[in-house]
């Protein structure tokens, strides 16, 4: 049974007769006749009565063809749905853009660039999902999401990626700390101090205790939230100090910013599965971060 068979037979019960439908079709009777009776065999079943419609002229059903003709009627209403759906989502006046962004990103990179991404594309539906480095990449692997940033560290094989950008991690200290002093500093000065760190499931986090315990040290971990502003305000007032992506530091934060030695920059990239190409929403979603990096 083909799309085009039901639509010969609605046409053939819409128009009542096999030349009126023919016509409408733009095909030659038999074509049509032949076209109703590969459906009849496709099914095994008489769809339409032949001899009523000799006597009568008209078109009358079997009780299969009654049953089909609600089936039919109600398959090519959702094809011409589907094919309005697709058409709209290609010319992108319809579409989702479903990514993951770890938290600093979410907070202090997209939010301009997602505004001016929807201001563009308005009738694209952007569903943001904000966590953890590790949340974006579960999310990812799971197909919660079509798109996440996730660390370069954290591509696989089945991915595909762009790099979007390559941060510096400073170390963000109030003025008064003794940190404040070095223009940059160890790792190991960095973890002799009180810290203030994100939750598991950061990659922030695994990255620095990492570290740690390469120098077999045991972090001082005075404070863990994963809200950034209530982390800037802890090392603003002094208690603690943390490992930060330098764009979290805005200049009004009254936090110093100190580089480690040597320096350390994360990669962070826009990922998705290889297996699931890109939908024109995500493609453009993509497209224009890359552009406005």
């Amino acid at each position: 049974m083909e799309i085009r068979q039901l639509r010969h037979f609605c046409a053939l019960l819409k128009y009542g007769s096999f030349t009126r439908a023919a016509e409408k079709l733009n095909m030659a009777q038999p074509a049509l006749s032949q076209s109703l009776k590969r459906l009849e065999q496709s099914l095994g079943v008489t769809l339409v009565q032949r001899q009523a419609r000799k006597h009568s002229g008209a078109i009358k059903l079997t009780a299969e063809g009654q049953v089909l003709k609600q089936h039919a009627e109600l398959i090519l209403q959702q094809v011409t749905q589907a094919q309005t759906h697709i058409r709209e989502m290609a010319d992108l006046s319809r579409g989702e853009v479903r990514v993951a962004v770890p938290g600093m990103l979410g907070s202090f990179y997209l939010p301009s660039r997602l505004m001016a991404f929807r201001h563009q594309y308005t009738n694209l539906k952007l569903s943001l999902f904000e966590g953890g480095t590790r949340d974006a990449l579960r999310m990812l692997e799971q197909q919660e999401v079509d798109i996440a940033i996730i660390t370069k560290s954290d591509l696989k094989p089945d991915f595909d990626s762009c790099v979007l950008i390559n941060e510096e991690i400073v170390v963000a200290a109030s003025y008064e700390h003794p940190l404040s002093e070095f223009k940059a500093i160890s790792m190991q000065q960095f973890f002799e101090h009180e810290l203030v760190m994100f939750k598991p499931g950061y990659y922030h986090r695994e990255w620095m205790l990492n570290r740690a315990s390469e120098l077999g040290l045991t972090p001082k971990i005075a404070f863990e939230t994963n809200l950034i502003n209530l982390i800037k305000q802890v090392v603003q007032q002094g208690f603690a100090v943390a490992s930060l992506l330098k764009m979290v530091i805005q200049p009004n934060d009254d936090i110093n910013t100190i580089s480690l030695e040597p320096p350390v920059f994360v990669e962070l990239h826009i990922a998705w599965k290889k297996h699931r190409p890109l939908s024109q929403a995500d493609q453009a979603f993509v497209n224009f971060l890359l552009a406005n990096r």
